[in-house]
């Protein structure tokens, strides 16, 4: 075994008498990446969190090259050349991106910053990304995967020795994540030591050198890569085999639910249309920035349109008014659950109740009872894992907190239900069941509106999908097409604007004249 660049001995944490962390031992040597797997709520990011100096640890000690960490300081922990990309963005929002990534190393000409040098460094950084951000564009205007990728660009050019990346692909579309893997191979090359978290699968296969799986606080499995399978990760992750990941999908009815007519969301290229019918999951695929997200809050209302017209069977609903898209049965589960989705300080019932408050009380007193009842029922209907009512979203698991977005719309009617990045950072176990959630919601005769960056996801839920670049739709899939092996490469292809899209045969994809390359905002 090669001399360890990091060493965890003995790590020991919990929080409140509850174990989090029961006596790891981990080790990371030069040049090389380690996955670290297991279910939301294993400990992994606690782990890290220690060995970067966020957290002091129970009992135990961290060693960077020989030299032991004091507990519970970072600046000790950086000192040594620990960096760590949380999953949870760090990146201040008003400012600019270079500055986001000289923040604390500025550089100077004599007394005064200098800005063209640290613009032109940015730019040449970000462009190893393959991706066009500008090192002036305010961090706040980028969306959550381009202000990852920053993040990620901010680590990798401190000289770190251990970088460790939390979920760094969760926000990230598969052509930023060809950009990360570049980036992780380089720092290898360098003989930089990587702790890599992930939920998924492929992205252990084709970028870690070795897997570590935790499952409750407990260190399950340390192997190579090579030496095990995708099934022997998973079953180490949840304690037990996984049954298929997708569950069957029930054909739609023909009658139409959600009907979008020449909606003109700004700054899109084009108006969209499109209709949604009982029962039927439509898919939105494309690169970070193509438009998914601004579509879906223009449904809902919650991002401003210039014209167009939107139908909830057969009813019109008032444009730019969320409450009128409420009231016609709209349910909307946002990209950053923990920002947009609930408030971690509340409670599992208080923010069950959140959506619908005016149902829950009158004259302006809560029906406490009605209520309780009311999100008891629908937590229990996704099999919601809490010690009650009363637990604060804050302590639950990525998956949990991630059901109670999804079904505190339960306590009223759902005609249409918007998902954006439904399983963004939640583990392969949760995930599953999140899945077998939407397609009973689409089983009952909801329509069901996805966007994800994660192709399989769209793939083994959708009955349709869209492929989406600066904001409009520039081809569509049927169930037939998603079920091509070249699908995937055909949806690239319309994302990224190249001309030769690859068609399967017998199989309808429609890929629509090419519109405006520009990202929407």
């Amino acid at each position: 075994m090669a001399q360890a660049l990091l060493e965890c001995a003995d790590i020991k944490k919990s929080f409140g008498g509850v174990p989090v962390l029961n006596g790891i031992n981990l080790h990371l040597e030069p040049g090389t990446v380690t996955a670290l797997a297991g279910e939301n709520g294993a400990g992994k990011s606690t782990l890290m969190k220690i060995v970067s100096g966020q957290y002091v640890a129970d009992e135990g000690s961290v060693s960077v090259q020989g030299n032991r960490l004091a507990p519970g300081n970072t600046r000790d922990a950086v000192r040594h050349g620990v960096a760590i990309v949380p999953q949870e963005l760090a990146s201040i929002e008003d400012m600019t991106v270079y500055e986001n990534l000289f923040v604390g190393r500025e550089l100077r000409r004599g007394p005064f910053v200098n800005r063209r040098a640290m613009i032109q460094q940015a730019r040449e950084t970000l462009s190893a990304f393959d991706v066009a951000i500008s090192p002036t564009a305010r961090m706040g205007s980028l969306p959550v995967g381009l202000r990852q990728i920053v993040e990620i660009v901010k680590a990798a050019r401190t000289g770190a020795q251990v970088v460790m990346l939390d979920e760094p692909t969760s926000a990230i579309s598969e052509r930023e994540v060809e950009g990360l893997y570049a980036i992780v191979r380089r720092l290898r090359e360098h003989g930089v030591a990587m702790v890599y978290t992930t939920h998924k699968m492929a992205e252990i296969q084709a970028i870690a050198d070795r897997v570590v799986v935790l499952r409750d606080g407990a260190l399950i499995m340390d192997e190579s890569v090579a030496d095990v399978s995708e099934d022997d990760i998973v079953t180490a992750m949840i304690g037990r085999e996984l049954d298929a990941l997708f569950p069957d999908r029930v054909e739609p009815t023909t009658e139409p639910v959600l009907e979008v007519r020449d909606l003109h969301v700004d700054g899109a290229a084009a108006p969209v249309s499109l209709t949604v019918h009982a029962g039927e999951v439509v898919g939105l695929a494309g690169l970070v920035g193509a438009g998914r997200t601004e579509l879906l809050e223009a449904i809902f209302g919650a991002r401003h349109t210039t014209a167009g017209e939107i139908a909830v069977r057969g009813r019109h609903v008032k444009r730019n008014a969320p409450a009128a898209a409420i009231t016609a049965g709209m349910a909307m589960v946002p990209e950053d659950r923990k920002t947009s989705g609930v408030v971690l300080s509340m409670s599992v019932l208080d923010n069950g109740s959140l959506p619908r408050l005016s149902s829950f009380s009158i004259a302006g007193w809560l029906r406490d009872k009605a209520r309780t009842t009311a999100v008891t029922d629908v937590m229990k209907s996704v099999r919601l894992r809490s010690s009650g009512m009363s637990q604060l979203v804050g302590t639950l698991s990525g998956g949990n907190q991630q059901k109670v977005v999804l079904a505190r719309w339960l306590t009223g009617e759902v005609n249409v239900l918007l998902l954006d990045e439904p399983t963004r950072g939640v583990d392969v176990g949760a995930r599953s069941e999140i899945y077998r959630v939407i397609a009973e919601f689409a089983a009952a005769g909801m329509a069901v509106v996805m966007a994800s960056s994660d192709m399989p996801e769209i793939i083994g839920l959708s009955h349709r999908a869209f492929v989406m670049r600066g904001g409009a739709f520039v081809g569509e899939l049927d169930r037939d097409a998603l079920d091509h092996p070249a699908v995937q490469e055909s949806v690239f292809r319309m994302a990224t604007s190249l001309t030769e899209a690859t068609r399967a045969p017998d199989a309808s994809i429609t890929e629509d004249p090419p519109e405006s390359s520009e990202a929407a905002s």
